[in-house]
């Protein structure tokens, strides 16, 4: 037998493997979609187009689009563009589909990562103090707000929000972005889209981490620590929180993709501008090259995401490495 792996070549071994499902991955998610868009029902041409388009320019935007060719060479042509990151055309506006996902995706970007913000700064004190406070009354009516929290759909909170915060009480804009310009208008404008897409993820994470912390909170290391005299506080947070946030931080990871599919009804609700709502408005159209392209997007962006949250375990607990197992 050879000398044993070091670290770094764990480390380098786990990333190629990762590396190599990455794009099998992507590579899969995309001939699906092609398959999806190549079956689904129904002519874009009569839907982009209109019914009284006449059949000439009926069949020209089929050749426009590459609908008359054979399904192989279609595929063929799709993924020889894609390897030299040619997304295609809009076939509505004749704009490159990379331009249009570079104008819609900072306003997902933004609005996601501000809903984890919050839920993760909400969330966690909330799981804490239920850990800690197991049994009492706060402890349940944490309970049953984080259930109705999680129970309630991101578009019904949504909806909710808008008729009480802006048509009733009138304190907040109604729809849109800023056009002015103006950061305050626009921190207003996203008050509502962030607080309803993060309120389901406040209750989750409280759930998780007062759940991991009550495990946590009984092994053995937690009873040593107390032997030795440290105070609660230093036991909780330094030493308990840290190990409990290790689930949470694998569901905010897998979590990416599903913030994104409720980011759709959230910006459709709020008129706002982004990803979800390209897509969307890309399928009522079947208009193919956005939605493969911005599908594209958002599987690789879901995927780097993964990636991150694994390799950042070993940064929160020097225990676990990628080879597996703890260090000794």
């Amino acid at each position: 037998m050879g000398p044993p792996a070091t670290r770094a070549q764990e480390t380098w071994r786990y990333l190629g493997s990762r590396l190599v499902t990455t794009v099998m991955i992507i590579f899969g998610a995309m001939l699906l979609l092609f398959t999806l868009s190549s079956i689904v029902p129904g002519d874009p041409a009569a839907t982009l187009l209109g019914p009284q388009a006449s059949p000439e320019l009926s069949a020209q935007f089929i050749r426009e689009m590459g609908l008359d060719q054979p399904v192989h060479i279609r595929l063929w042509r799709f993924f020889g563009n894609l390897a030299v990151g040619n997304l295609g055309v809009d076939v509505v506006s004749g704009k490159p589909v990379a331009s249009l996902i570079a104008e819609a995706i900072p306003y997902t970007i933004v609005l996601t990562v501000s809903a984890i913000v919050l839920a993760v700064i909400i969330g966690i004190p909330l799981g804490i103090f239920a850990a800690t406070h197991r049994g009492s009354v706060a402890d349940n009516v944490l309970a049953f707000l984080s259930v109705a929290f999680i129970a309630v759909p991101g578009f019904v909170l949504a909806i909710f929000l808008l008729l009480v915060f802006s048509i009733w009480l009138d304190w907040l804009p109604v729809l849109g972005t800023s056009r002015s310009g103006d950061l305050l208008d626009e921190f207003r404008r996203m008050v509502l889209p962030t607080v309803a897409l993060a309120l389901g993820w406040v209750g989750f994470i409280a759930r998780l981490v007062r759940t991991s912390m009550l495990e946590v909170m009984g092994e053995n290391y937690i009873r040593t620590s107390r032997a030795y005299g440290l105070s609660e506080r230093m036991v909780t947070y330094k030493y308990a929180l840290k190990n409990a946030c290790i689930p949470t931080i694998t569901i905010l990871g897998m979590g990416i993709g599903r913030l994104l599919s409720q980011g759709v009804f959230v910006e459709i609700v709020f008129a706002r501008p982004g990803l979800g709502r390209l897509i969307y408005g890309a399928i009522s159209d079947r208009n193919y090259p956005v939605v493969q392209g911005a599908v594209l997007v958002v599987v690789v962006g879901f995927v780097l995401v993964n990636l991150i949250v694994d390799l950042s375990y070993s940064a929160i607990d020097p225990r676990i490495r990628p080879g597996g197992g703890a260090l000794g």
